[in-house]
C-alpha cells in the first residue's frame, strides 16, 4: 500500500429524463459503462422517439445546462453525470409536445350501423346466432309477461289501499315502518303504481314533493313512495315515542 487515495465510483447513476415530446419527466438508472448510442436505444422505450433522431443535453442537479452529449461512441460515464442530473431528449423528427397523449388527434375507426349489421364476425352476429341477451325472443317474452303480471299485482294491491289508511311498510333490506297513506296511484318520476306514505318517524326521503311536483304534504324526511305490495293497511296505531316528556 502506498497510502494513496482511492476513488470509488458507483457504476450506476440515477438520472431524470425529460423530452421535447412529453411534459412528463421520468427517472431511470443506467450503467455508466454504456455508450451514448446504447443509451439512446434504451431511451426509445422511455420517451417514444427514435434513437436516430435524438439529440441529448445534460443538465446539472439544479437544472443548469452542462453540455451536449453528441458523441455516440463515448461512454455515459465520460460525461459529468451525477445522481439526479437531468438528460434532456430533443426529438429531431418533428414530434410535438404530448402528441401521443392527446387522443382527440387520433384518427378513429367508424362503421355505419348498416355495415356493422352485415358483418358475420361481430359480437352482435354472435349474440343473434346463439340467442343471447336481447336477441333471445323467448326469454324477452317471458320477462315481459312476468313484468306485466307483477304490475297487475301492484295495481290490485293499490286498489285495496286508500288515502288515510294506517299502514305498515316492509321494504326488503329496510326496517319495518309505520305511517299513514297520503297518496295512491301513478307518478311522473317512475312508471307503475306507487303509494305515498307519511311515516310516524323521520325515516323518509322528502316532504311529499318529488322532482318539483307535490303529491302530498308532510314534514321533510317523513315522506316516501313505496310499491303497493310493500304496504299492509290495518290497525296500526301511532306509537308514543315520549317526545313530549321531560
Amino acid at each position: 500500500m502506498d497510502g494513496g487515495v482511492v476513488v470509488v465510483t458507483n457504476p450506476y447513476v440515477d438520472v431524470r429524463l425529460s423530452s421535447t415530446i412529453s411534459s412528463f419527466d421520468a427517472k431511470r438508472r443506467f450503467n455508466r459503462g454504456i455508450s451514448i448510442a446504447e443509451l439512446k436505444a434504451k431511451l426509445e422505450m422511455v420517451v417514444g422517439a427514435s434513437a436516430s433522431c435524438m439529440d441529448l443535453e445534460l443538465f446539472s442537479v439544479s437544472d443548469k445546462f452542462l453540455q451536449k452529449m453528441d458523441d455516440n461512441e463515448a461512454l455515459l460515464g465520460s460525461y459529468p453525470v451525477d445522481d439526479e442530473c437531468r438528460i434532456h431528449v430533443i426529438d429531431r423528427s418533428g414530434g410535438q409536445m404530448d402528441e401521443f397523449s392527446d387522443v382527440s388527434k387520433v384518427e378513429k375507426f367508424e362503421l355505419s350501423e348498416d355495415a356493422y349489421e352485415k358483418r358475420s364476425e361481430s359480437a352482435r352476429s354472435f349474440m343473434k346466432k346463439h340467442r343471447v341477451g336481447r336477441f333471445n325472443e323467448e326469454e324477452k317474452a317471458k320477462k315481459k309477461a312476468e313484468h306485466a303480471a307483477r304490475e297487475e299485482e301492484q295495481k290490485a294491491a293499490a286498489d285495496a289501499i286508500s288515502v288515510g289508511n294506517r299502514c305498515q311498510v316492509q321494504v326488503p333490506g329496510q326496517p319495518t315502518k309505520l305511517g299513514t297513506v297520503m297518496y295512491v296511484g301513478t307518478a311522473d318520476f317512475k312508471p307503475g303504481y306507487w303509494v305515498g306514505v307519511k311515516y310516524d318517524e323521520p325515516l323518509g326521503k322528502h316532504n311529499g314533493t318529488v322532482d318539483g311536483k307535490q303529491y302530498f304534504e308532510c314534514e321533510n324526511k317523513y315522506g316516501a313512495f313505496v310499491k303497493p305490495l310493500s304496504v299492509t293497511v290495518g290497525d296500526f296505531p301511532e306509537e308514543d315515542y315520549g317526545l313530549d316528556e321531560m
